[in-house]
């Protein structure tokens, strides 16, 4: 039996199920039923998730059966971990930061200094919301570097100038991109190719072609909008023309 697929193959937009048919009787469900937190892992997550469970959690035997080392089974174990949002919420906690210690280049045009600077603005917290209205926490770090966002649990935290990465990419690629879907393809596979946002973040974070990775881009997109400076499309990111302009004259 196939597993469900967590995205769109067409727009990679997170999928829901509609029906649930009984094969005995025929009875059918319909109604909009969300994928569960282990529908979303990608295959390499699932097989990790399996294996583990098979071998009892002993990480070593683990590392044998996957063929890989200790410190990437233990890697794996904690991107799990953060997927299923299992993580000890004491680690998660975000540090409260000043803001009057915060600054921005409000005379820059790249994306991370525009970024900056609304969220200073903004009190150092805002909502925003991703193509499909979910909403998403972002706050800005105490290092003045940074950012976190509930729905991005991982470590170390993305930088502001990740949104450079994008931008940089859309530019190269006429001011529009594909986002790409990390959770069920590794980088560089159909889906999750090197010219896709998630994979131009994914190689900025330092993953190599054929590794699995994270998949932030519903939350960098929608913080790309929120700051007025793409569009968030079903399956691309769009470079607003305005902006377009002006990043590149700043450059």
């Amino acid at each position: 039996m196939k597993r469900l697929i967590s995205a769109c193959p067409c727009c990679h937009e997170t999928l829901y199920i509609s029906s649930l048919k009984c094969p005995e009787c025929g009875t059918e469900v319909k109604n909009d039923f969300n994928l569960s937190r282990f529908d979303q892992l990608n295959d390499s997550q699932y097989e990790f998730l399996l294996t583990f469970l098979k071998l009892r959690g002993n990480l070593k035997d683990v590392q044998a059966e996957l063929g890989i080392s200790y410190p990437t089974a233990k890697k794996q174990l904690d991107d799990l971990l953060e997927m299923l949002n299992l993580c000890d919420k004491k680690e998660d906690e975000t540090v409260e930061c000043n803001i009057s210690n915060l600054v921005a280049d409000r005379t820059s045009m790249k994306a991370s200094e525009i970024i900056k600077a609304k969220l200073i603005d903004c009190g150092g917290h805002a909502t925003v919301y991703s193509a499909r209205g979910l909403p998403c926490e972002i706050c800005a770090a105490a290092d003045g570097k940074s950012f976190t966002s509930d729905k991005l649990p991982i470590k170390p935290a993305y930088e502001y100038e990740v949104f450079d990465v994008i931008v940089d990419l859309l530019e190269s690629c006429g001011g529009r991109a594909r986002k790409g879907n990390g959770r069920n393809y590794r980088l560089g596979e159909s889906g999750c190719e090197v010219n896709t946002v998630v994979g131009a973040v994914a190689q900025y974070r330092g993953s190599r072609i054929g590794d699995s990775v994270f998949d932030p881009v519903f939350v960098l997109a929608a913080v790309l909008e929120w700051a007025r400076i793409a569009e968030n499309g079903r399956g691309e990111l769009v470079l607003l023309p305005k902006y377009r302009r002006g990043y590149q004259c700043g450059r």
